[in-house]
């Protein structure tokens, strides 16, 4: 297998995006992130572990990840290195006020895995190739087009969650220890937590956890924290009038100089800046 990165197709100004990619080697996500659009993972060939909001699952051929806006996730490679996926995003607004609707069925509620019958198979990976070749041509209408084909993607998605079962997570031990871990994170994300810490708690050695966590995260433990920390903080900027000050202190900052300086470094923007963003 070689590799191939293919060009990020856009439609709609900008508001929907879609890239295929096969690798035959190792890769990961430069590190735990979040984002206001909704992301599809179509893995087409290989597998892949996904990290969402401290769940672990481990991705194969024909699975489908959907992260919804603001939840935090990472990838990184399983025992098998290679794989071929369709990464697709989008802003709700792409869709048109008319079929919005669909997001708030329960399958784009939260970020999950979904495992699609091989049946199904031929139909997405159908879809997938139209909407690359549809940003790629630019015909006219295109925009239209990809957002009829996104529309029916997610539908089928939905149909296949109504009768899929659940799906399983990782059964990797360190993955569950990992889940367990990250979910502490969430939990106590406003308390002093270290690597020694959290080792000692779940009984594993710290250059064991650091070494496996920054496989599964694409950071270390220390500034995972900090993500979540500052995820919390967007979360509180967004839904609440509350001072900046006050929000520093909830998630766990005792001087605020240093809670704007991380912030502006996980978010890109400062404090104030992106809570104007989200009322502007």
């Amino acid at each position: 297998m070689h590799d191939h990165i293919g060009k990020k197709r856009e439609a709609g100004n900008g508001a929907f995006s879609i890239q295929r990619m096969r690798r035959s080697n190792s890769s990961a996500m430069p590190h735990a992130h979040s984002h206001s659009f909704y992301e599809l993972y179509c893995l087409l060939e290989g597998e892949r572990v996904y990290l969402m909001n401290g769940e672990v699952y481990t991705a194969e051929k024909g699975d489908v990840v959907i992260v919804v806006p603001h939840d935090l996730h990472s990838t990184a490679s399983s025992q098998l290195g290679h794989f071929e996926r369709v990464l697709i995003h989008f802003h709700p607004e792409f869709l048109g006020a008319a079929d919005q609707g669909i997001l708030q069925l329960p399958l784009f509620q939260k970020s999950t895995l979904l495992r699609a019958p091989s049946k199904e198979l031929p139909e997405i990976e159908r879809i997938l190739t139209q909407m690359i070749a549809e940003c790629k041509e630019e015909q006219p209408l295109y925009s239209n087009y990809v957002r009829h084909q996104l529309f029916e993607l997610l539908i089928r998605l939905h149909r296949i969650h109504d009768v899929a079962p659940r799906t399983r997570e990782s059964i990797h031990p360190m993955h569950q220890k990992v889940a367990e871990i990250t979910t502490y994170i969430h939990a106590h994300y406003q308390e002093a937590l270290t690597l020694e810490e959290l080792a000692r708690q779940f009984f594993i050695s710290p250059a064991y956890l650091s070494r496996v966590f920054l496989k599964l995260t694409g950071c270390h433990i220390s500034e995972y924290v900090r993500i979540v920390r500052i995820q919390e903080a967007q979360k509180l900027l967004r839904t609440t009038r509350r001072k900046v000050q006050v929000i520093a202190e909830q998630v766990g900052f005792e001087h605020i100089s240093h809670f704007n300086k991380t912030f502006k470094k996980v978010a890109g923007l400062p404090p104030v800046r992106y809570r104007q963003s989200h009322y502007e």
